[in-house]
């Protein structure tokens, strides 16, 4: 186990099938808090320019809360973004759990040879969370302790199961999930991307289907850990998207903010004109070398 910053579902291996892409609209926010001042946390929303690519490889979106400090932080997250986006979208066979898994694991492995190589990012890692939105389906992957949720029908479900002490204490029946919020060692991890040669990668398919009137959040522990799940899925379900994320991120500084806050939202929408275009990344589906001294900047 290792502090952080100072501080399953498994489906079958099956060929991933194509559908129709659904239009999609997201919202990414990041913010300091007010204590910290530089950002170690990256939000992001990825789609393919191209239609059939689209329809097979779908929408990623990702949070990563990296971890490190004098920067390092920055330097993880930011090249677990970059890696897991491109060697999944350049996969050309397999499901998309694997898929998914051999990027997390391309990711981890890069990270950790910088960190192990040049003093300056020694101990970096980060967490990562990633959803992939194919028609209805919702896939994920997971290492640390960022969380991804759906709401649906006014409930809100957490996709993801935190890698933390506390997390291993509620699973051996040793404390509640409510104790666990509150918890004074929750934030303590038990994995981590970047951190160690191997990680554990947690994958599979969502059970609930991404239908209209649906939402998903990503997001940092910045968040969660001045928010419930209940006040969550309130603010969830209350307004646009955009307004959504801003009064989260709002409510968890007026509360503390004592750490980095990302949020990622999405929802289908057939408007496609008013998706937050500058938040999003078209990818561009170049090789990359699995040994890429990749840049720390996006």
């Amino acid at each position: 186990m290792f502090g952080k910053k100072n501080k399953q579902e498994t489906t079958t291996d099956h060929q991933s099938s194509t559908a129709e892409p659904v239009a999609i609209k997201a919202v990414v926010m990041s913010d300091l808090g007010n204590i910290r001042t530089n950002n170690e946390d990256m939000g992001l929303f990825f789609k393919i320019a191209d239609e059939n690519s689209l329809r097979e490889k779908g929408y990623m979106l990702i949070v990563a809360d990296g971890m490190g400090g004098h920067n390092a932080g920055e330097v993880a997250s930011s090249m677990a973004t970059d890696i897991i986006c491109r060697e999944y979208f350049n996969q050309k066979s397999g499901s998309v759990e694997k898929n998914l898994e051999k990027a997390l694991a391309v990711a981890n492995k890069t990270i950790f040879e910088k960190a192990s190589s040049q003093s300056a990012y020694q101990g970096m890692g980060t967490t990562c969370t990633v959803l992939v939105v194919i028609g209805q389906d919702v896939y994920y992957a997971h290492a640390g302790d960022s969380r991804a949720y759906i709401q649906k029908n006014s409930s809100i479900m957490q996709i993801t199961e935190d890698h933390t002490y506390v997390q291993q204490l509620v699973n051996n029946g040793d404390i509640t999930a409510a104790e666990a919020a509150v918890h004074p060692k929750r934030n303590i991890l038990t994995n981590a991307m970047g951190t160690k040669p191997e990680m554990r990668i947690d994958t599979g398919k969502c059970k609930h289907r991404f239908e209209n009137n649906d939402r998903l959040l990503l997001c940092s522990d910045g968040l969660y850990d001045y928010l419930n799940d209940e006040e969550l899925n309130k603010i969830l379900g209350d307004g646009n998207l955009k307004n959504a994320a801003s009064s989260m991120i709002e409510l968890a500084k007026a509360r503390g903010g004592h750490d980095n806050i990302t949020v990622v939202l999405a929802e289908t929408d057939n408007n496609t004109e008013e998706t937050e275009l500058k938040l999003t990344r078209d990818v561009e589906l170049l090789k990359m070398t699995r040994d890429a001294d990749l840049p720390t900047e996006l």
